[in-house]
């Protein structure tokens, strides 16, 4: 009886292992880009600089594009504001040595960022990955007129494909500058899943204003002239084109968390003021939510690259496959032979008498390696 018991209590420790790893993160927005004008608002290519000054003339933003891929757009955001998310939550874990360069599923960051997954996702994600590298930002933000600083949002990025061409995991490393803001103390603000689903930029832009300025600030809220948020936000167009389409978006009230107010002044330009919605508030509009992807969803990451379903190698090595990547990625430094820990996973799949090709077989081997030990 008791041997009996002592193998329910194993069992019983290894049920987190089914949980996904990296695909129900806590997302974090890095806290100095939310309201000063760091990207394109549009998804059509710009070339035209941004070019921001403070009131005080203390802050300044300069973000300019190369020619053949446009400055990065606030869509391509959402990749840092994954990175971003990861970094935080290695930070959590007490985990040391925390990487600027990631290893990333594709998958798995397009699901979080409620992204398609199939057709020409991983060509637009490659897409974005080369805007955030080449634009290239000028910016005191940090350390005021002391000191400014050069950069591109991330230094470099990779593709790992298997000897069959496909898409297996990405490399991505960070700008030092964003990488050192994320894990600053107080770097980072926590934002709303549904952010995602925002499909407007400016929507997606007034939001993280808000959630920077409104979420801490009681009921009262924030209020801004309409001519600083316009000269905050970098928008390509003329101020009357942006109070015009800033008009609509407060007319529709609808983003998460935060309602929104034109107050109108006789003699100024108007105010719009933001506050955090009640939670319990009647009279809140629902969340935004992603087109329905029911029928169309994959049912494993095998799928989205047009291939059988993805398996564990039942032997051999997985260097140079997307068990390889998820391998970098979760096991803890020192890292152990990827070899060994895949023969043990072996053992573990065999001993649970889990398939090797398990629909959820890649957040198994994630989390499994997750609870490693370090190498000595």
């Amino acid at each position: 009886m008791a041997m009996a018991l002592k193998k329910d209590a194993r069992d019983d420790s290894q049920v987190d292992l089914f949980l996904p790893q990296l695909t129900a993160l806590p997302l974090r927005d890095q806290r100095e880009t939310m309201e000063r004008p760091f990207f394109s608002l549009s998804k059509r290519k710009r070339l035209k600089p941004i070019d921001y000054i403070s009131p005080d003339r203390k802050v300044t933003v300069h973000v300019s594009a190369n020619s053949e891929y446009g400055l990065a757009t606030i869509y391509d955001l959402d990749i840092l504001i994954y990175c971003a998310s990861v970094l935080i939550e290695y930070k959590r874990q007490g985990k040391n040595d925390i990487p600027q360069t990631l290893h990333v599923v594709p998958y798995d960051m397009l699901s979080t960022l409620k992204r398609d997954v199939g057709g020409r996702a991983y060509e637009l994600l490659g897409n974005a990955l080369d805007r955030l590298q080449s634009t290239t930002v000028k910016t005191n933000i940090r350390s005021g007129d002391a000191v400014e600083t050069t950069f591109s949002w991330i230094d470099s990025h990779s593709q790992l494909k298997d000897r069959n061409g496909q898409v297996r995991g990405m490399r991505i490393t960070l700008a030092k500058w964003f990488y050192d803001g994320v894990l600053m103390e107080g770097g980072v603000l926590a934002i709303d899943p549904a952010y995602f689903s925002l499909t407007g930029g400016r929507e997606r832009w007034l939001y993280r204003v808000a959630r920077k300025h409104a979420g801490g600030a009681g009921s009262d809220g924030f209020s801004i002239s309409m001519p600083t948020l316009y000269e905050k936000s970098g928008a390509e167009g003329d101020y009357r084109r942006f109070k015009f389409e800033m008009a609509k978006i407060i007319r529709e009230n609808g983003l998460p968390g935060y309602s929104l107010e034109l107050i109108q002044r006789d003699d100024a330009e108007p105010m719009l003021r933001m506050t955090k919605r009640d939670a319990d508030s009647k009279d809140a509009p629902p969340s935004p939510t992603a087109p329905s992807t029911t029928d169309t969803k994959p049912k494993n990451t095998a799928d989205v690259v047009g291939e059988d379903p993805i398996s564990f190698p039942v032997q051999g090595s997985i260097a140079f496959d997307a068990f390889g990547v998820i391998a970098r990625a979760n096991l803890p430094s020192p890292q152990r032979d990827h070899s060994a820990v895949a023969d043990e996973f072996r053992g573990f799949l065999k001993s649970r008498k889990i398939a090797f090709d398990a629909e959820n077989i890649t957040q198994i081997f994630a989390t499994f390696c997750s609870k490693q030990r370090a190498a000595s």
